[in-house]
């Protein structure tokens, strides 16, 4: 059976068995959450043995419970370890979703749930193409499956097991659908993620707050303090002016610039659909170098003072912010954020103490274009899509990527589906069904090349 037949034939049943997982509030930031964490690891297994592992098994970790199967073709045949996570974001502000964010509902073509796209729905597609590689006797190598609950808080436990666990997840390749497309009908691989750093900065002046009249003008505030340290991170260029911080960026090759060029994007649009006028970033790179391959600095919050209802003359003790840097690969995060550290403290003045707490960090991720998995994935995509993919760099931060590479010694193949539509994180996260099916024929697609081009 050709797998557009077997994907219509059981769509209804695909779609039931991703809402039982839908409606499973595996909310890993919200510890009242911990036992519908359980429940959905579960129902992952059982899904997975449905789907023809030969083993699947609910693993502890420090926190919450990883799932992990596989199905055995021939120990001497390459293997791919398909990653995923089932835990989801916060629903909340509920007032803002059109239905319930934990009752997937299907209209226009979509499917509206927390979890729908990121990353249950796209989990599911890798899934259902195993499922009908197995059914069918196409399935040529072994395929493993490790599924987590604790990406969208950072991973925390992810490490630990990955260092404690490195023969069971021995591979050849690592599968990952957590990434977006550029567009559904321009569809593209992510071949590079940037890394990040990330700090709280606190400035204290004064030991206690003052009245801002009689101390106005003579004592030094807090806040005003931090913006001025703040505002000199970057210059006028959009450089970052922390001493050292480019030592490791390396510049993009002449071919990957003209490639950027040429991905069709349309700036008065961009500007359009977020609400701004300009745009601003670093000199001499076009808006897509800014935002992919280039690095960045952002205040990402700021606060001290009064900011309650009405006024109070205060001169605040203290003044908050939190930044974070997004970097290039090869930049090193721990590197950065000591760097910065010791570069806040030297535009600190004598009138305030400075502490830089940092907060968390990950590296960046390249993936050649000329891995046998990368050639099956482009592979993949035309058979579903009808065009080869386009390779991109995305700006965005998946740290545990790197920490695959890092502790298991194996590269990823970043093969997402999303589209900016699809709101992940946010209210009325959708994914749209069209593309649920692509999905599940392109990864089909990529496993029946797979063994070809590793020949």
């Amino acid at each position: 059976m050709e797998i557009k037949q077997y994907i219509e034939e059981n769509e209804e049943r695909f779609l039931q068995e991703l809402f039982s997982l839908i409606r499973i509030p595996s909310i890993s930031a919200q510890p009242e959450h911990r036992p519908d964490m359980e429940v959905c690891a579960e129902r992952w297994k059982q899904l997975l043995l449905e789907a023809g592992a030969d083993e699947a098994m609910v693993m502890p970790s420090a926190g919450h419970p990883l799932v992990f199967a596989r199905k055995t073709i021939d120990p001497s045949a390459p293997t791919v370890l398909v990653y995923a996570h089932y835990d989801v974001m916060p629903a909340e502000p509920l007032e803002l979703w059109h239905s319930d964010p934990f009752e997937p509902e299907v209209r226009d073509g979509r499917i509206y749930a927390r979890g729908a796209d990121d990353d249950k729905g796209q989990a599911m597609i890798q899934v259902k193409a195993f499922e009908y590689l197995v059914r069918e006797g196409l399935l040529k190598h072994n395929v493993k499956f490790i599924f987590e609950g604790e990406e969208e808080i950072g991973s925390p436990s992810l490490n630990a097991f990955l260092h404690e666990h490195k023969e069971l997840l021995k591979s050849d390749i690592i599968l990952v659908s957590d990434t977006s497309m550029l567009g559904a009908d321009l569809p593209s691989l992510t071949t590079g993620l940037r890394g990040l750093a990330y700090w709280e900065v606190e400035v204290t002046g004064p030991n206690r707050d003052l009245h801002s009249g009689h101390f106005g003008g003579a004592v030094a505030n807090p806040v005003n303090v931090l913006c001025e340290m703040l505002a000199q991170v970057t210059d006028k260029n959009g450089r970052i002016t922390v001493p050292h911080f480019y030592d490791d960026v390396e510049e993009l090759f002449a071919c990957e610039r003209e490639m950027l060029a040429g991905i069709p994007f349309d700036e008065e649009q961009y500007k359009a659909a977020i609400g701004v006028k300009a745009l601003r970033g670093e000199s001499g790179y076009s808006t897509l170098e800014r935002n992919s391959c280039r690095p960045s600095f952002d205040i990402c919050g700021i606060w001290g003072g009064y900011t309650g209802t009405g006024a109070k003359t205060v001169l605040p003790s203290k003044a908050f912010a939190k930044v974070s840097c997004r970097l290039v690969p090869h930049q090193d995060h721990e590197k950065i954020s000591a760097l910065f550290a010791d570069y806040l403290q030297t535009l600190a003045p004598d009138c305030v103490q400075v502490k830089v707490t940092p907060m968390h960090g990950g590296q960046g991720y390249v993936c050649p274009v000329t891995l046998p998995a990368y050639r099956a994935a482009e592979a993949g995509f035309g058979k579903a899509f009808g065009r080869r993919p386009l390779a991109v760099r995305r700006g965005g931060s998946i740290p545990i990527i790197s920490d695959f590479e890092r502790i298991l010694g194996v590269k990823t193949v970043l093969m997402g589906f999303g589209l900016e539509s699809d709101a992940i994180h946010s209210p009325d996260e959708n994914f749209r069904l069209d593309i649920f099916r692509k999905g599940i024929e392109a990864v089909t697609e990529f496993h029946l090349r797979y063994r070809e081009c590793m020949d």
